[in-house]
C-alpha cells in the first residue's frame, strides 16, 4: 500500500534513466580516437611517421631511382676522366652537379622537407632537374669541342655524362606528376557574375551587394489570419 501511495503522488517526478556514455564509443559506426591521427603526434613518434612517409613516397614514385642513376652516371664520368686530361670547367660542372644531387638525397631520405614548408621542394627540384639537364648537355658539348683526341674513356666519360642529362629531364617528367590533382585552397578567383557568398546578383543590383538588401530588411511577424478572435 505504501508502494502504491508513493506511485500515485502527483508532484513526485519520474526516474530518469542513466545516459549511455559509452554506447557512442561502442557503435560500430563511430569515429575512431585522435590518438592515432598526425597531427596529434609529437616528437619521435611524429618523426618516425614523416621518415616512413617520405621515403615511401620518395622510392615509389620513382624520384629516388632516377637520381641514384643520375649519381652513378656521374660519378662514372668523374672516374673515367682520372686517366686523361680533362678541362677544370668540366670537372667543376659535374662536382656541382654531383653536390646537388647528394643534397636532395638528403633531404628527402631524412624527410626535412617536411619541416622547412616555407621552401617549395617540389618546384625547387623540378627547377633544379631543369638547370642540370642544360649544364650537363652544355659540358658534354663542351667536352666534345675541347678535346682534339679522345680515348675510349673520355668518350665512355662524355656518354655517361649524357645519360645523366637525360635521367635529369625524365626526372622533370616525375615531378610534373607530383602537381597533378592538386586543388589551389586560397586566393580562388571568383566566377563572374556571382558575388563572395556565391549568389547571382538580381536586376538592378550589383555584384557585391547581392544579399546585403535581404539581410537588411528585418523579418515581419506574420499578419493574422482572417475571421480570427481578436
Amino acid at each position: 500500500m505504501a508502494d502504491k501511495g508513493k506511485k500515485g503522488k502527483p508532484g513526485a517526478a519520474p526516474a530518469t534513466a542513466p545516459a549511455p556514455a559509452t554506447a557512442a564509443a561502442a557503435a560500430p559506426g563511430a569515429a575512431p580516437p585522435l590518438g592515432n591521427e598526425v597531427g596529434t603526434r609529437k616528437g619521435c613518434r611524429r618523426y618516425k611517421w614523416e621518415f616512413k612517409d617520405s621515403n615511401r613516397e620518395f622510392w615509389l614514385m620513382g624520384y629516388a631511382e632516377v637520381k641514384l642513376i643520375s649519381l652513378g652516371c656521374l660519378i662514372g664520368s668523374l672516374m673515367m676522366f682520372k686517366g686523361t686530361p680533362v678541362h677544370p670547367h668540366l670537372t667543376l660542372i659535374i662536382t656541382m652537379e654531383l653536390s646537388i644531387l647528394i643534397f636532395f638525397i638528403i633531404i628527402y631520405t631524412f624527410a626535412i622537407q617536411r619541416y622547412t614548408p616555407f621552401i617549395l621542394w617540389p618546384i625547387s627540384d623540378l627547377l633544379n632537374d631543369l638547370f642540370s639537364s642544360t649544364f650537363l648537355v652544355g659540358a658534354a658539348i663542351f667536352a666534345v669541342k675541347s678535346q682534339q683526341t679522345m680515348p675510349m674513356h673520355y668518350i665512355y666519360g662524355v656518354i655517361l655524362i649524357g645519360v645523366a642529362a637525360l635521367f635529369a629531364l625524365i626526372d622533370v617528367c616525375l615531378q610534373k606528376k607530383h602537381f597533378k590533382g592538386k586543388k589551389v585552397k586560397m586566393h580562388v578567383p571568383i566566377p563572374p557574375g556571382k558575388d563572395k557568398e556565391g549568389e547571382k546578383p538580381k536586376k538592378g543590383e550589383k555584384p557585391g551587394e547581392a544579399g546585403k538588401g535581404r539581410a537588411a530588411v528585418p523579418p515581419q511577424p506574420p499578419s493574422p489570419a482572417k475571421g480570427g478572435k481578436k
